[in-house]
């Protein structure tokens, strides 16, 4: 599962740092994946919206197993 997810984060990784951010898998526990926003995105108001409206979206589409995306700091 967690092959599937890096390769999920390699395509959204790349969305994310045309606008200057980045995405790293702290864990995943449960079907619950932990990422830890970078650069542009850790401070962007915009960033619950970036996570829950792509990169949860993607995530749950190439990997049927994850339940939800959280932020963590």
């Amino acid at each position: 599962m967690k092959d599937k997810i890096e390769k999920a984060l390699a395509k959204v990784r790349l969305a994310l740092q045309q606008d200057g951010g980045d995405i790293e898998l702290v864990a995943i526990e449960d079907g619950v994946v932990k990422v830890r926003l970078k650069g542009a995105c850790a401070g962007c108001p915009m960033s619950q919206m970036t996570l829950a409206g792509f990169v949860e979206r993607e995530l749950k589409g190439a990997v049927p197993e994850v339940k939800r995306v959280e932020a963590v700091m």
